[in-house]
């Protein structure tokens, strides 16, 4: 499997599987209310709150439950591609998270470390693998959060002069219940319904800077406390770490060399096999004498911070007015957590997967507001919904059915993933083993540069599918080189003004993250829904906006309607149709 054509998801792949046949049950029950119901039902609070209005309270929450626990059952099955797929979920989720871990020992000040990320990633994925409605998301800690986390620990030690984990175990509490008004009164419809692939490109391209950055950061640690000759092979072993794994990430383009097998192997355990040859490196010969910056790990199952001897914050002690104030970070936390796990279970649950079984956004929401209150009490970081983890796990999962055997012969194979909970389960009790000293102890062998070079490596994959990046390169392609625009689009300018308008918002919000509004970021994110939809149109020409642009949890490219002035010129006639080439969502 080649990660980087893993998460496409094009309207190209949606046309290709036009010919299957349609899901028993769309994936996310019932279908949200269309804009006309939502503006017809705002012009009264009786109409909000009747049975089928959207602030209807429990709405989505009950249709989840009824006809998800209704297949609970049936999701219980086994064979060799789903342990395969757990195997590759473990290095997938494990090592991002033992890499952000060094920078939140670091930046915490021990406070978040090693056993805290390890234990959060486990306790959240099983929880989520026994009880989401969509186990194909997968939960883990994020960059994001890992920027919000940071900037709070500052200002509580800088500004507030109070103990972090209390006033982040009152944000994470606050934030749970969040999650749970959101979830009874149905948010994913009056949201998400409204999301386009202009937000969640930017929050991928977001992402990508984001490892590129933390790589930079764990080299600047190393120059300042290792020795001259140790900086030297730490920037060797960055470079050889990213190198060797993304060379190995294209092994299934080698055909005809190695049986197809061996590199399908070599794609999926990529990042695993190069980590492992640059950590054994350093124990040969001179190298081991080199004063190398390790992975800092706890020898016990116990707390980082030597201040701590449980896993367990003693909350109540901070004074209430403060307990109250931690109400706008858990806002923020929420904005974000609700953003990020509802795409990435639209990644998860792409078109090109013909997921059959019926989803739930809305459970899973006031899933995510548990786990994030109980982490908070645990002084552990909270898991969230994980790019491009969740569609990698579905791309692993992916089949061909054959026909039946009393099926016509002109009947198409069915292209699917298994919708099952096992490598969910599997993976996640595979990295709670990890909170055992004795393979902590071996994560404590990995050196800081080999995480610099995976930051790297997953910095590269999630921009490597992004569709800034190709409609960038466009930017730098001669106009006689470049294929004839959509139909009805004239020239590339307006498409090159969108994604330079990406591209400048995405570098304003990665700056504001070094400023001390930096945790409202995820404020700035979702900001860029209304944008889009009341702003932009005004700027560009409908027909560039569908040549760029797509809903990101509903299906088609029709804007019209949502905060534009005049409908252009075959409007009309293409409405509907959703004829125009995508590129992927995000991921």
């Amino acid at each position: 499997m080649d990660q980087r054509s893993s998460s496409s998801g094009t309207v190209k792949d949606s046309a290709a599987a036009a010919s299957v046949p349609p899901p028993e049950t769309p994936y996310h029950s019932p279908p949200p209310p269309t804009r006309r119901k939502l503006q017809q039902s705002s012009f009264s609070a009786a109409s909000l709150f009747s049975p089928t209005g959207p602030l209807r309270p429990f709405r989505l929450l009950r249709s989840d439950l009824v006809g998800r626990g209704r297949l609970w059952h049936t999701d219980w099955f086994f064979n060799q591609l789903i342990l395969a797929s757990a195997v590759y979920l473990f290095f997938t989720n494990l090592l991002p998270g033992i890499t952000f871990s060094s920078d939140l020992y670091v930046r915490t000040e021990r406070n978040y470390g090693t056993i805290e990320v390890v234990f959060s990633t486990g306790l959240c994925g099983i929880i989520f693998a026994l009880f989401s409605a969509q186990p194909l998301t997968i939960l883990g800690v994020t960059g994001p959060f890992c920027i919000l986390s940071e900037t709070i620990f500052e200002l509580c030690r800088d500004q507030f002069k109070i103990p972090y984990l209390p006033f982040m175990a009152w944000a994470c509490i606050h934030s749970a219940w969040m999650h749970w008004l959101l979830a009874v009164f149905n948010a994913h419809d009056w949201t998400m319904g409204y999301v386009t692939t202009f937000s969640t490109e930017i929050f991928s391209l977001l992402n990508s800077i984001i490892y590129f950055h933390k790589a930079i950061q764990e080299l600047e640690r190393a120059h300042a406390a290792t020795s001259f000759a140790s900086f030297l092979y730490s920037i060797i072993g960055c470079a050889g770490t990213f190198l060797l794994a993304a060379l190995l990430s294209t092994a299934n383009s080698w055909a005809p060399l190695f049986h197809r097998y061996v590199r399908m192997g070599l794609t999926e355990y990529a990042a695993a096999i190069s980590i492992i040859i640059f950590i054994a490196m350093p124990q040969i010969g001179e190298l081991d004498s080199l004063d190398q910056q390790r992975l800092p790990v706890s020898t016990s199952f116990s707390p980082t911070h030597p201040d701590r001897d449980t896993f367990f914050v003693r909350f109540w002690e901070l004074p209430a007015a403060w307990a109250a104030a931690a109400m706008i970070p858990g806002l923020i936390i929420t904005t974000l957590f609700f953003f990020d796990v509802e795409v990435s279970t639209i990644c998860a649950t792409l078109p090109r997967y013909n997921v059959r079984k019926p989803g739930g956004y809305a459970w899973d929401v006031f899933l995510l507001g548990a786990t994030t209150g109980l982490c908070g009490i645990l002084g552990i970081p909270p898991a969230n919904g994980l790019l491009p983890q969740a569609p990698l796990h579905s791309e692993s999962l992916l089949h061909t059915e054959k026909p039946p055997k009393d099926a016509p012969a002109d009947t198409v194979p069915v292209v699917t993933v298994h919708e099952q909970r096992w490598s969910h389960l599997l993976h996640a009790v595979g990295i709670s083993a990890f909170v055992a000293p004795p393979l902590m102890h071996v994560l404590g062998l990995t050196p800081t540069s080999v995480l610099a070079g995976l930051f790297l490596f997953m910095g590269e994959q999630s921009l490597a599918t992004n569709p800034i990046l190709f409609r960038f390169f466009n930017m730098l392609t001669p106009s006689s080189e470049l294929p004839p625009p959509p139909a009805g689009v004239r020239g590339y300018s307006g498409m090159h003004m969108y994604t330079l308008t990406q591209i400048v918002l995405t570098a304003g919000i990665f700056a504001l993250t070094f400023t001390q509004g930096a945790p409202a970021f995820p404020v700035v994110i979702v900001l860029l829904v209304p944008i889009r939809l009341r702003v932009m149109n005004k700027w560009w020409k409908s027909e560039t906006l569908r040549a760029v642009d797509s809903w990101a949890c509903r299906e088609g490219n029709d804007f019209d309607g949502v905060g534009e002035g005049k409908r252009s010129d075959g409007d009309v006639e293409r409405e509907g149709r959703g004829d125009v080439e995508m590129g992927p969502v995000v991921r």
